[in-house]
């Protein structure tokens, strides 16, 4: 066996104000209760809310969050910040091992447009070794529902997903199916940690290799630690899913080429789809009643008169 703990705080994120404070008290509170907690990781923004008007450089927290993880020795994964670089935003996640060192700083592949406005997406990934346990990678949220992200951090060695989420909307249970079939189809584990109010509404899940849910929380504030084998991962990729299906082996072996996704490649459908843009209240009424939109709602029927 190969065992390493890891924890995943579920808490309250205030969008008004700073949540550092918060974060290290629950911090503090979680390694006097789990000691032999070796890892530990927060939701996305979490720090300071999912206002991109609060975005800065990333070394206004360095020093915070190396100290939180030197002063615990954990490995330290606090969700992610709004960062400001050269005149773009970009939402970073950024790992600390125990010493308090940056080990690998990763930013969010698909921002959630055409919500999270302003926000650049980053284009390099992220995979980090834990000495002696095995290679973790990070994701973070939206990046999810777009599975080439998840299976390339498999195709890198990743064998846990860290994956900060910030998800308050009425598809959370969409992305907890979607937790669990990656994790299967990767042959991984997958800690989906979600924030609270500004920061989400719970449900925060942990799945395994064969994508069965270790865990998943409420919609309360918790705590969750789990210690996982990392051998299981080894055992599932090498001898199949419940000893089935050897996704990532045949996915190596493929003899099919997948022309979309080859350099320059243009799909005539996918550019017939339209621009990534917020559905309005006019296109929503076109949708409805056709290009004329009525504009005589008689008080003697329930049916708009378009004539």
């Amino acid at each position: 066996m190969n065992n390493f703990s890891i924890a995943g705080v579920q808490m309250r994120v205030s969008g008004a104000h700073s949540n550092l404070p918060m974060m290290k008290y629950k911090l503090d509170v979680l390694m006097s209760i789990y000691p032999w907690v070796q890892m530990v990781m927060f939701s996305e923004l979490c720090t300071r809310g999912p206002l991109t008007a609060f975005a800065s450089e990333l070394d206004v927290y360095d020093r915070e969050f190396a100290e939180m993880a030197k002063k615990h020795k954990i490995w330290l994964l606090p969700g992610s910040v709004f960062e400001r670089d050269n005149g773009k935003v970009y939402n970073t996640a950024s790992v600390y091992n125990p010493e308090g060192h940056v080990v690998g700083r990763y930013r969010k592949m698909f921002p959630f447009y055409p919500y999270e406005e302003g926000v650049t997406g980053g284009d390099q990934f992220l995979t980090f070794d834990v000495p002696n346990v095995g290679r973790f990678g990070v994701s973070i949220c939206y990046d999810m529902w777009f599975p080439e992200t998840t299976r390339t951090l498999a195709a890198m060695g990743a064998e846990v997903i860290l994956h900060p989420t910030l998800t308050n909307t009425i598809d959370r249970e969409i992305e907890l199916s979607i937790v669990r079939s990656s994790a299967a189809i990767n042959q991984c584990f997958i800690f989906d940690i979600n924030g609270l109010e500004a920061g989400g509404n719970g449900q925060s899940i942990v799945c395994g290799p064969d994508g069965r849910v270790l865990y998943q929380a409420h919609t309360s504030e918790e705590i969750i630690p789990l210690e996982v084998d990392i051998e299981r991962v080894k055992r599932s990729r090498e001898r199949g899913v419940l000893r089935l299906g050897q996704t990532l082996k045949s996915f190596r072996d493929r003899h099919v080429a997948f022309d979309v996704y080859q350099p320059g490649k243009q799909s005539e459908y996918l550019n017939s789809l339209g621009p990534l843009e917020k559905p309005d209240r006019k296109t929503s009424m076109e949708e409805a009643y056709g290009k004329e939109i009525p504009t005589n709602f008689p008080a003697s029927s329930g049916f708009p008169k378009t004539a």
